[in-house]
């Protein structure tokens, strides 16, 4: 029978996976630690004309059935071109011809062919499937037709024949024209069927937890209420775990971000640490920040990185507890000076189990010896199988070293499982896992998932559970008490990272050298270093050369943030004057600084030094005093800032100087001898009024006197 599907809001990201083919291959040479493939066990057709038209195969319940069962397959046919499907039929075979080993399962669903030949298990006719639409048909198999068949992993393949694809574009009404051509297409999936019996397998996983800040550092208050909200990205996480056996590595940078907030962190958050404090599931934690322990053995470190004080990111408001009420006619609470977390307290994952690393696989044999003394004990350490050769147990041993191993094939296709969306692809995807961990040649199995933050709980919950089907699901220390088999590390080791972590944590140090201009160092020195730590993480192994060149860019940024600006040109007419400078300051915090100027010759007498305080995103006008001794000319003066610990800051720069010293004697001069001239001038002046004014006196009292002597 057949029904439609429409709408699907996941269509173009199963696509475009859709036409890619399944690398279980590249799974099994890249580990689990890596960015995991997008499994698609179907052909497609995808030309100009027709676009993509994908088929996907599942039996059973993720693959598997009991011997003397009625076979239930569905065949999902998706039809995302611009053509209608025209009806056919889809037939699902089988091939009685048992895969051998995982290395021929992988094969088989890359599309190689396999020995043996294929029987019919049943067909379906199928109606037309629109344009950008999908269909799912079933088709039963009773156990007569599937017959004995005994335990083990069988190819298994379904065929689409439709008559021809008919445009529905042709003509300007919408309407379909007649079939675009009488070409039949024959359009196939590979999958497999996988039949259970009696086993004694064990089977354990790994799901590591993490979840990084836009920032790079500590999930913020916001980023916090999204992740755990009922719908969030890490509730959906442990949903998913829950009511599993499954084993849990958590970032502890994520309640090391709850707990830094105290009273103020979200209500969500805090149910969330709650929460996961309360499940029974085994769990330990992975490095800060999920660092890779690898590259630091590899940069030459003896010691693992880790967070500095968090002091920065703690305000005291947030601890504060009131002291109890004190005996008085008017009992009031008073505010006790609040006690801070420590780095220990903020960082700690409660009931995790010592002495464990997940690094990246690309280790020699003496590094194992350096994580022991990373980590001050005996070291495990989490290695995929493409890593070793050897014993194909979970639990192995190098050189008296322990590892716990991961079956990589089986990792890439649980994985891909636990992050797909579309029923179909997932049923696939965990169909190949369960196959894997049946042909993985040992008793008992260890699957790691791959870093993603974006896991559904229902995909995640039920990629874990489905493996139950083949296997005992067990706990971590159940699985240690298995037989250790022995191995050799074989993976190749690269110096790329090491050389690349070695001149990050050179950077480092010039941005601690700088940071000697704040009062507070820690402020640009705490989320330097988790930045780092992020960086080089295991989940970003993918990414790491992007990564790391936006990273030295943010740093250059960073320590050419304070500065000396450009001074213009400077004309001195005087003896003494200041000579303006201003300091440039793009950091969010005030710094503190000691400008040093100095002249070109003798004839300009500077102060040499001036301290200076610049505030957070400002430029600071600075006057530096000088004096010109002799002479007069052209000379330069250099400026240069640094800290008070004595690092050099920014840029140097040099101002020009124009010295015109003895101006300042001739203006005095001309200005005396104008000065002088006024005062003649005066006096004389005044000396002809007197006289004036003396003579009109006498002459008014001449006639009076004669006057008189009449």
């Amino acid at each position: 029978m057949i029904s439609p599907r429409t709408g699907r809001p996941q269509r173009a990201h199963r696509c475009a996976r859709g036409s890619v083919v399944f690398a279980l291959a590249s799974g099994l040479v890249l580990g689990p630690v890596l960015t995991p493939f997008s499994p698609a066990a179907a052909d497609t057709v995808d030309d100009e004309e027709t676009g993509l038209i994908s088929l996907a195969l599942t039996a059973g319940l993720h693959g598997v059935v009991k011997p003397d069962a009625t076979l239930s397959s569905s065949v999902t046919i998706a039809n995302d071109s611009d053509a209608d499907l025209a009806a056919g039929q889809v037939t699902v075979e089988i091939n009685r011809t048992p895969l051998t080993n995982a290395a021929a399962l992988s094969a088989w669903l890359d599309g190689a062919e396999v020995a043996g030949t294929f029987s019919a298990l049943g067909s379906e006719d199928v109606d037309a499937v629109a344009a950008d639409d999908t269909a799912i048909v079933s088709v039963l198999t009773p156990p007569t037709v599937l017959g004995t068949i005994s335990e083990g992993v069988y190819p298994l393949r379904a065929t689409l024949t439709p008559e021809a694809l008919t445009d529905t574009d042709a003509s300007p009404d919408g309407e379909a024209d007649d079939e675009a051509d009488a070409e039949t297409l024959d359009l196939g999936a590979n999958s497999v069927l996988i039949v259970t019996g009696d086993s004694a397998r064990q089977v354990s996983v790994m799901v590591p937890i993490t979840a990084t800040p836009a920032n790079g550092t500590l999930l913020t208050n916001d980023e916090l209420t999204v992740l755990t909200a009922p719908d969030g990205a890490l509730t959906a996480q442990l949903d998913g775990v829950a009511g599993t056996s499954a084993i849990i590595a958590v970032d502890p940078l994520i309640p090391a971000a709850i707990r830094a907030l105290g009273t103020s962190a979200p209500a969500t958050a805090l149910t969330w640490l709650d929460r996961l404090e309360l499940l029974p599931n085994e769990r330990f934690a992975l490095q800060p920040g999920d660092a890779d322990a690898t590259v630091q053995v590899r940069a030459g470190l003896t010691e693992p990185l880790e967070p500095l004080a968090f002091t920065t990111y703690l305000d005291p408001a947030d601890f504060a507890v009131p002291d109890a009420a004190t005996p008085s006619p008017s009992p009031a609470a008073t505010a006790s000076e609040p006690a801070l977390p420590s780095a220990e307290e903020l960082l700690s994952v409660r009931s995790a189990e010592p002495g464990i690393l997940w690094p990246v696989a690309d280790l020699q044999t003496a590094d194992l010896a350096v994580f022991d003394a990373f980590l001050g004990t005996d070291a495990t350490t989490i290695l995929p199988s493409s890593a070793i050769s050897g014993s194909r147990n979970a639990l192995a041993e190098v050189d008296g070293h322990d590892l716990l191993v991961l079956d990589s094939a089986a990792s890439a296709a649980v994985s891909a499982a636990t992050v797909e969306d579309d029923d179909a692809m997932r049923d696939q995807s965990i169909a190949a896992g369960i196959a894997q961990v049946v042909l993985s040649g040992s008793d008992s199995v260890l699957i790691g998932l791959d870093r993603a933050e974006t896991r559904s709980a229902a995909a995640l919950r039920e990629a874990i559970l489905s493996l139950s089907a083949v296997a005992d699901t067990v706990s971590l220390n159940t699985l240690r008490t298995t037989e250790t088999g022995s191995v050799t590390l074989t993976a190749e080791t690269s110096g790329e990272r090491a050389e690349a972590l070695t001149a990050l944590l050179s950077e480092e140090a010039d941005l601690t050298a700088f940071a000697s201009i704040l009062d507070e160092p820690l402020n640009l020195r705490a989320p330097e270093r988790l930045r780092l730590l992020r960086l080089i993480g295991v989940g970003r192994t993918a990414d790491f050369t992007e990564a790391v060149a936006a990273h030295q860019s943010t740093t250059d940024t960073t320590l050419n943030a304070v500065g000396v600006q450009q001074p213009s040109p400077i004309q001195l007419f005087t003896s003494a004057a200041p000579l303006p400078v201003w300091v440039r300051n793009d950091l969010p915090w005030p710094v503190n600084l000691t400008l040093t100027a100095k002249p070109s010759d003798a004839r300009l007498d500077v102060q040499p030094r001036r301290d200076v305080v610049a505030q957070a995103g400002s430029n600071e006008r600075v006057k530096v005093p000088v004096e010109a001794r002799v002479g007069s000319g052209v000379l330069t003066v250099d400026f240069s800032l640094t800290s008070p610990t004595g690092v050099a800051i920014g840029a140097d720069q040099t101002a020009t100087v124009t010295v015109r010293a003895e101006w300042e004697g001739i203006g005095l001069g001309i200005l005396g001898s104008l000065i002088g001239l006024l005062l003649v001038f005066g006096v004389v002046r005044t000396v002809r009024r007197r006289r004036k004014d003396a003579g009109s006196v006498e002459q008014s009292d001449a006639p009076a006197e004669q006057d008189t002597n009449e």
